[in-house]
C-alpha cells in the first residue's frame, strides 16, 4: 500500500507533540466560546460572560443560549468527533488513507433512509407519525445506516472471516444502489420534498434540539469508549493480518467492532446532520502528518480535531451570508477539497500511479 499523505515528518518536533493535544482543547475551548459569542440574535461575549458567572440573562437570551445555540454548538462537537474518529478507524482498518465513511456504504444507506421517510414518510399511519414527530427523518436515516452495514457485514463474511477486498467493494456496490433508489424517489418529490432533500443532502446543524442530541449522542458516546480498546489492534495491524494474530489479537473480532464502531457513529452524524463531507478523511491525515499513526493518541486527538473544525465550518457557515446560512457541508467541501488534493499533488508522480 503506498500511503497518500505529504511527507512532513520534519515537522513532527517534540515540542509539537507534546502541544499538541493542549492545543486541540483549547481550539475546541476557543471554537465553542466564539460560536456561542456568534449570531444574528445579538447574544455576545459580554451576555454570555453573564450566563457563565450566574449573573442572570433576559428570558429572550435564556432561549437563544439554551435552546437554539448550545445544542446547536453540542451537536456540532458530536457529529464532528463521531465523523473523524471514523475516518481514523475505517483508514487503520483498511489500512489506506484514502478511506473514509463513505466508503462502506453507511452515509448512502442513511441517506437513502432520510429520503424515504421525507418523500413516503406522509403515508404512514397517524400514530406511527405522532409517535416520531419531527424525529422521523433521523430515525429513518439510522436504521438505513445500520441496515446497510449489516447487509455489508453479511456480504463480506464467509466461513466466519471478513474480507475486506470484499467489504471495500461491496460498500461501493451497496452505495451505488442506495445511490440509485435515492434517484428514483427524488424524481418523485414534489417541490416542497425536493427543498427539503437539497437541503438535508449538503448538511446543516440549523434543525439541532436536545432532542436529536439525546438521539444520537448514546452511540456517539459509545464509539468514542471504545477508542482505547481498539487502538492496540489498529497498530498491530499495520503490521498484517498474520502478524497481527501471531501477536494475540482476534483480528476478525478487531474487524467487527471496528466496522460496527465506524458504522454506529456515522449512522448516527448523518441522521441528525445530513450529508458532511471531508471531515473523516482529511483530519486524521493532518494528524497523521503531526504526530504519525499510533492510534492510541491518533484516535483521541482526531475526535478533538473533528469537532473544533465542525464547529468552525458551522460558524462560517452561519457568518458568510448572514442572517441566512449556507449549508455547512458546502463549507466542509471548500475547506476540505483542497486539502485533499495538496495531500494527493504532494507525492511523487510514481506514488500516484
Amino acid at each position: 500500500m503506498v500511503a497518500l499523505s505529504p511527507d512532513l515528518t520534519g515537522l513532527r518536533t517534540p515540542a509539537l507533540r507534546r502541544f499538541l493535544t493542549p492545543g486541540l482543547v483549547a481550539l475546541l475551548v476557543l471554537a465553542s466560546l466564539w460560536s456561542l459569542s456568534s449570531g444574528a440574535a445579538g447574544l455576545g461575549p459580554g451576555q454570555l460572560l453573564a450566563a457563565l458567572t450566574g449573573d442572570g440573562l433576559s428570558a429572550r437570551d435564556e432561549v437563544v443560549l439554551y435552546q437554539i445555540r448550545l445544542p446547536r454548538l453540542a451537536m456540532g462537537i458530536a457529529v464532528g468527533a463521531a465523523l473523524a474518529v471514523s475516518g481514523a478507524l475505517l483508514q487503520g482498518l483498511f489500512r489506506n488513507p484514502l478511506a473514509d465513511p463513505g466508503i462502506v456504504g453507511v452515509g448512502a444507506g442513511a441517506g437513502l433512509g432520510a429520503v424515504l421517510a421525507i418523500v413516503l414518510g406522509g403515508l404512514l399511519p397517524a400514530g406511527v407519525l405522532a409517535v416520531t414527530g419531527s424525529h422521523l427523518v433521523p430515525l429513518a436515516a439510522a436504521f438505513g445506516g445500520w441496515v446497510t452495514t449489516l447487509l455489508l457485514y453479511r456480504i463480506a463474511t464467509a466461513g466466519g472471516q471478513t474480507r475486506v477486498t470484499t467489504l471495500l467493494l461491496a460498500g461501493i456496490a451497496l452505495a451505488a444502489l442506495a445511490g440509485a433508489a435515492t434517484g428514483v424517489l427524488v424524481y418523485l418529490a414534489d417541490d416542497r420534498q425536493l427543498r427539503d432533500l437539497t437541503f438535508w443532502g449538503m448538511g446543516s446543524l440549523a434543525g439541532a434540539t436536545w432532542g436529536k442530541l439525546a438521539a444520537a449522542l448514546p452511540l456517539i458516546a459509545l464509539v468514542l469508549l471504545m477508542m482505547p480498546f481498539l487502538a492496540r489492534a489498529l497498530n498491530t495491524l499495520a503490521l498484517g493480518e498474520a502478524q497481527a494474530a501471531h501477536m494475540g489479537i482476534d483480528v476478525q473480532r478487531m474487524k467487527r467492532r471496528a466496522i460496527l464502531s465506524a458504522a454506529a457513529a456515522t449512522g448516527a452524524a448523518v441522521a441528525v446532520s445530513g450529508g458532511i463531507g471531508f471531515v473523516g478523511i482529511v483530519v486524521p491525515h493532518l494528524l497523521r502528518q503531526a504526530d504519525g499513526p499510533d492510534h492510541r493518541r491518533l484516535l483521541p486527538r482526531a475526535a478533538l480535531l473533528g469537532a473544533a473544525l465542525l464547529v468552525l465550518a458551522d460558524l462560517l457557515s452561519r457568518s458568510i451570508v448572514a442572517p441566512a446560512e449556507l449549508p455547512i457541508g458546502i463549507i466542509t467541501a471548500l475547506l476540505g477539497a483542497p486539502v485533499f488534493l495538496w495531500i494527493l499533488l504532494s507525492q511523487p508522480s510514481a506514488a500516484r500511479g
